[in-house]
């Protein structure tokens, strides 16, 4: 998953950018950049790192313009350097144009061997830069029918961010699968992967741009337009409610957060056991342990204390510290703990090891009983749309029975959110979402099902 942000026609588009990435940093941890435009040129800055560790304020300085686009980016498979960071800036024959991409195109294979077939030469290893060469080789006239033509070629899923000299133009993939939002701040515009960066500065929430939608927004006003044909179901990611999207943000029509407080009031339904404290798994677990913890009447406790300080690495000692990696992140709090009848709430168990490691520190710390409750179905395939999930050997439920899988985390029950409940909000869930990782039902199939293992050694997607 990533995140994007456009600002236009404010004096401090790029610092706004900026502010808007720092909202959306937890859907890419990766690396951070931003393209600004001054009315003549394009002027960008991209590196590896966090965006408040990227954008100092010389930095920012030299992103002068009123209009501005940026990204976080967190790679669903391939290479994390600096050559994939976003957004991609090129000149071509119609002048400068920048794209920021959030999701993933499942026929990026094929594309990149048939224009590199053609003597394309690519500078980066992401899908995102066919969707330029598809753009730069249109024999369509204006730039938004360039764009629609590619669009059309590419099958999977996008929220998209163009920016030229003048433009700004967003662009949401027919199925809709990640979330794309416009505000508006005064006189300028804002489009948004979710509402939290629209809530930070300050912009109003006009709606969600449509799936299939093309917003263009230039000196002349907004225009939008629906070029695509629309598929006879939506396919919104319905993981961007169980774990992707901050919990106060407003996204496909709903609050995050009502929502996975729904999810754990659903799962305590679907699977009640006597217990004395319900505990998150911060902070993943969070609305749906305060759910769980309201529909069965069991006290909610924070039985475990996360390390916000944490970065992605650190040094393990030489001497060794059994469960480190667990331990760094996580520590239990024994007087919430001890001799009790513990519920743990997760979002999700991807391979378990990290599960086996939390109940085990759990009964460490003296608790009596541990039962694992998960506030989504059993994860049993890989997401081709954008999300990182591992190939499905590596997914513990795509090879356990559930009993199983509590054998191995060491739980006295595990209790998962069956698929029929997870759509407790909606009486037509097929209509809506996806739900691939859950039921292996893939709205649109991946162009060859190698695509995915020859993405991983060569290909890097947003």
């Amino acid at each position: 998953m990533c995140g994007i942000v456009g600002i236009y026609n404010h004096a401090e588009a790029a610092n706004l950018a900026y502010l808007g990435l720092y909202a959306l940093q937890h859907r890419g941890q990766e690396s951070a950049g931003i393209v600004s435009s001054d009315g003549k040129t394009l002027h960008s800055h991209r590196q590896m790192g966090h965006v408040a560790d990227i954008f100092s304020e010389p930095v920012l300085a030299g992103l002068p313009g009123k209009n501005a686009i940026g990204h976080v980016r967190y790679s669903t498979t391939g290479e994390s350097v600096s050559k994939n960071c976003q957004p991609i800036t090129v000149d071509y024959s119609r002048g400068g144009l920048a794209v920021a991409h959030n999701g993933n195109f499942v026929n990026a294979q094929k594309i990149r061997a048939e224009l590199e077939a053609h003597g394309a030469i690519f500078q980066s290893t992401m899908d995102t830069e066919s969707l330029i060469h598809l753009v730069a080789q249109s024999s369509k006239n204006s730039l938004v029918d360039r764009i629609i033509d590619a669009l059309k070629q590419i099958r999977g899923a996008y929220s998209l961010l163009f920016l030229t000299e003048t433009r700004m133009i967003a662009v949401r993939d027919p199925f809709g699968w990640r979330p794309l939002v416009l505000g508006r701040k005064g006189d300028s515009w804002v489009v948004a992967s979710e509402t939290c960066a629209l809530d930070l500065l300050e912009a109003e929430f006009v709606r969600e741009i449509d799936p299939g939608e093309v917003v263009v927004i230039d000196q002349h006003g907004i225009h939008c337009q629906k070029p695509f044909a629309i598929p006879h179901k939506k396919a919104m990611c319905i993981f961007e409610f169980i774990y992707f999207a901050r919990p106060d943000s407003h996204i496909f029509g709903r609050d995050v957060y009502e929502m996975r407080k729904g999810f754990g009031q659903q799962l305590a339904r679907e699977h009640p056991v006597s217990a004395d404290v319900v505990i998150p798994i911060p902070d993943s677990g969070m609305q749906a342990a305060l759910g769980y913890a309201e529909e069965s009447g069991i006290p909610f406790q924070f039985g475990l204390i996360r390390n916000h300080y944490v970065g992605r690495t650190f040094i393990e000692p030489k001497e060794s510290i059994r469960h480190f990696g667990v331990k760094i992140k996580l520590n239990p709090v024994r007087e919430v703990l001890k001799g009790k009848r513990v519920i743990v709430v997760d979002d999700s168990i991807v391979r378990g090891t990290t599960s086996r490691k939390i109940v085990k520190m759990i009964r460490d710390a003296g608790a009596k009983e541990v039962h694992v409750r998960i506030s989504s179905p059993p994860t049993i395939g890989p997401c081709h749309y954008g999300i990182d999930t591992p190939d499905k050997d590596d997914l513990i439920a795509a090879n356990k029975s559930v009993l199983e899988i509590q054998k191995f985390i060491g739980a006295d029950s595990l209790g998962y959110l069956s698929t029929k409940g997870l759509y407790w909000f909606e009486k037509n869930p097929g209509e809506w979402f996806c739900d691939a990782c859950f039921t292996g039902n893939y709205p649109v199939p991946m162009e060859d099902i190698s695509d995915k293992m020859k993405l991983s050694s060569r290909r890097a997607q947003c």
